[in-house]
């Protein structure tokens, strides 16, 4: 006859998964006004160093104007990892200035890379991008950075409200609607214009992508970014031809207004 079982006074605290988004639109919208006032430097200061949105990363394309929130980020704390999509399609000047940066600032550079049995699946010859841009930036890029991404609350950004018409209402903070983990999306240069970009270049002697002073403004993956006609939008050579305005890392239309 097996023994009884005495069982504790108390009910036992049974473990449960937190389900719950990470961040919410309130949490975002919060966000947005605890900083409503605050420099970007004060903003950035107070996010990473009293992890007001946990677990951070920086997602950079190592583009034309990168080197300025990495030299942000990085003077606040040259740990918070860069995450960088090493898509197979980038121009090798992209990849030195890349390297030139990472030396330059002592950044903490994780690259990730699409899946080869994916690739291989989907895109065999490579040339995906030429008659499906979207599913190339899909393997490339969404699916890659949403596996990396699992592992942080956060993910700062590069955007800026006058790169483009989609990104004019673009807030500080939002809710990273790509999948439902509720993470936010900390756009710290979002308000500021051109000039001060250039501001910050010169005054903290930045390197420049070098493929600026040979017209391309915005730039991507070598084959769907073409050069920019001055007075152009500077992301129009982006997907040139195509009615594509994002990788699908950040998506149109889905922004909030705040």
């Amino acid at each position: 006859m097996k023994p009884e079982l005495s069982l504790p006074a108390e009910a036992r605290t049974r473990d449960a998964l937190d389900l719950a988004p990470r961040f919410t639109e309130h949490d975002a919208v919060r966000l947005n006004r605890l900083f409503r006032g605050s420099t970007t430097q004060e903003m950035l200061t107070s996010v990473i160093r009293d992890g007001l949105a946990g677990d951070l990363a920086v997602v950079s394309s190592f583009g034309a104007e990168s080197a300025v929130l990495l030299h942000l980020v990085a003077s606040v704390d040259p740990s918070v990892p860069v995450l960088f999509l090493d898509t197979g399609k980038h121009f090798p000047e992209t990849l030195a200035y890349r390297d030139l940066l990472v030396e330059r600032l002592g950044l903490n550079l994780v690259i990730l890379t699409p899946d080869a049995q994916e690739l291989a699946k989907r895109d065999e010859t490579g040339l995906r991008w030429s008659y499906d841009p979207d599913g190339c930036c899909e393997i490339r890029k969404v699916r890659p950075l949403e596996k990396a991404m699992a592992r942080y609350d956060a993910s700062f950004t590069g955007r800026k409200s006058f790169q483009a018409a989609t990104r004019a209402n673009l807030p500080r903070f939002e809710v990273d609607t790509s999948d439902a983990q509720g993470r936010l999306k900390i756009n710290p240069l979002i308000d500021w214009d051109a000039g001060q970009i250039e501001g910050y270049f010169i005054q903290h002697d930045l390197p420049r992508h070098p493929l600026i002073a040979q017209g391309y403004p915005s730039i991507g993956c070598s084959p769907c970014t073409s050069q920019v006609a001055p007075g152009e939008d500077p992301r129009s050579g982006r997907w040139k031809g195509w009615d594509k305005t994002e990788c699908g890392i950040h998506k149109p239309g889905e922004e909030p207004f705040l």
